[in-house]
């Protein structure tokens, strides 16, 4: 690409928000993009074990999310988290070795792409039960409304947790405690195959928060500056009491997961999908701020494919978990009774006999 002429940069960059900082979200979503890839390509290579899912598409989703949250914030997420991790400040290779289920990953390995964990970047957790994640992100606001501290909660979802149980009792209990906490609809269009009109009574899903008086607001994940304009705003709410509801529609680029084809969209829908793809369109933005030009793009692709790169090495070279540590990260604090039972063992110690009992089928 060639750089254009700058036009006019003051109506084209929101406010706090300079030049060098847009290039480094740009460079944040590159990172994302280039990590995904090859955690699909090592998934394919039996590298990585279990389910794993992408934030391909949402690139721009995540990285204006992150970049409105203090560092002091607790981020709670679903599964499709690896670009939350990498935005957050944790380490690519901790990442990726968690994914190869090595022992130097951010979950020591027994966590997997889906269970990413970190207490010192406040990632408390991706989360495999579809809304698994709200009652707690909900309990984290309490303990900090509580102590009465300045930091807030951001969840995040997909579309299709909208639609169950977890989602309407966390809501309004946040509602009726005031809790500082920012809810997250990463709306893709479909929870897994099925879409959000054939799902959802109200498609519009940051509606939902009428039923609680909660602010909420609709914005398009495809423009990071977009979205962390719309997250700095919730996170305000929060922090002053009023807990909020944001929709960010960002469609996935692929399937639900890594295995997923994706056929149940329709050719068409498919190849539309290259004209929303945040990347490409924030990259035409930037060049037509003056910030972007050919040999940008290729040193921001490059340095990405390098630290990933990087990455897959450093995630070969960790170990596994050792067997002994299986039960190490179970609970927080020691818990009376707790098993520490491998598969194939018998579920109770055998009785010892009792005093004086024949042997050997002998009669008494």
């Amino acid at each position: 690409m060639k750089a254009r002429a700058a036009t006019s940069p003051e109506a084209l960059r929101p406010d706090g928000i300079d030049g060098v900082a847009m290039l480094g979200l740009y460079r944040e979503m590159v990172l994302i993009r280039r990590f995904e890839e090859r955690a699909a390509r090592a998934y394919t290579q039996a590298e990585i074990g279990g389910y794993c899912h992408l934030n391909l598409g949402e690139e721009a989703t995540v990285v204006g999310i992150l970049r409105a949250m203090a560092p002091t914030d607790y981020l709670f997420t679903n599964y499709r988290e690896h670009g939350y991790a990498l935005s957050r400040g944790i380490e690519p290779g901790r990442v990726m070795a968690e994914l190869y289920g090595r022992s130097d990953g951010v979950s020591k390995g027994w966590g997997g792409s889906m269970h990413l964990f970190d207490v010192e970047a406040r990632l408390l957790g991706g989360y495999g039960i579809v809304g698994g994640q709200l009652p707690l992100a909900t309990g984290a606001a309490l303990a900090i409304d509580y102590r009465g501290g300045p930091e807030a909660v951001v969840c995040i979802m997909g579309d299709g947790t909208t639609n169950i149980g977890a989602f309407h009792e966390s809501l309004n209990l946040a509602a009726i405690w005031r809790l500082p906490v920012v809810f997250v609809i990463v709306n893709n269009g479909l929870g897994m195959g099925t879409t959000v009109e054939e799902s959802s009574g109200e498609p519009e899903l940051y509606k939902r928060a009428a039923s609680y008086r909660m602010p909420s607001e609709r914005v398009d994940g495809t423009d990071p500056l977009a979205v962390r304009e719309a997250m700095l705003r919730a996170l305000a709410s929060a922090r002053a009491g009023t807990p909020f509801l944001l929709e960010a529609v960002s469609e996935r680029l692929k399937g639900h997961s890594v295995v997923d084809p994706a056929k149940y969209r329709a050719p068409e829908k498919t190849q539309s999908l290259a004209a929303s793809d945040p990347i490409a369109l924030f990259a035409a933005r930037l060049t037509d701020l003056g910030l972007l030009d050919d040999d940008t793009a290729a040193e921001v692709d490059a340095t990405a494919a390098s630290a990933v790169q990087a990455a897959v090495a450093f995630a070969e070279a960790s170990p596994h978990p050792s067997v002994d540590t299986l039960f190490d990260y179970t609970y927080a604090t020691p818990v009376a009774n707790n098993s520490h039972r491998l598969p194939g063992e018998p579920l109770f110690s055998p009785a010892p006999p009792l005093p004086n009992a024949p042997t050997n089928g002998a009669a008494a």
